[in-house]
């Protein structure tokens, strides 16, 4: 094999990586793409076939030890915190009595579970609550 045919075989690699990546994302394809085009650069002035595929291989490890991390945190889009500060602080209207244990409030015409956030007065039915702060899915409420 020629130096050529060996970056396009790493190439080619990587290419099919980022069609995986494309269609299954879940950011583990994207190691083997970045593995291939650095081995197919690398591939132009040095190493036969079974010193590249060793080559593509540790790559590969670190891409997936060191970079994977980095860019997962980096795309991470959706964060409690960014729950807290869309919703925290907003008017909405009880469609059911809440209490420490039940209750529910509609927000955007959808239905939430809600609890009282402090105290044991229940708060009624159709009586508009601030959210103070969120469980999962649960909102905690206080009256206005």
């Amino acid at each position: 094999m020629t130096f050529l045919e060996l970056w396009m075989i790493y190439l080619i690699i990587a290419l099919v990586a980022i069609t995986f990546e494309i269609f299954i994302p879940t950011m583990f394809c994207i190691n083997f793409a970045i593995a291939g085009i650095i081995t197919a650069i690398i591939s132009l002035w040095w190493g036969n076939f079974s010193q590249l595929l060793i080559v593509f291989a540790i790559i590969s490890t670190l891409s997936i030890l060191f970079i994977k991390p980095l860019l997962v945190k980096a795309l991470k889009i959706k964060t409690d915190a960014d729950f807290e500060s869309q919703y925290i602080g907003k008017i909405v209207k009880s469609i059911e009595p809440i209490n420490t244990s039940s209750g529910a409030v509609t927000l955007y015409d959808e239905r939430w579970e809600a609890r009282l956030n402090e105290g044991n007065e229940e708060i009624p039915a159709d009586v508009d609550v601030k959210i103070v702060r969120n469980d999962s899915l649960i909102l905690y409420v206080e009256k206005i």
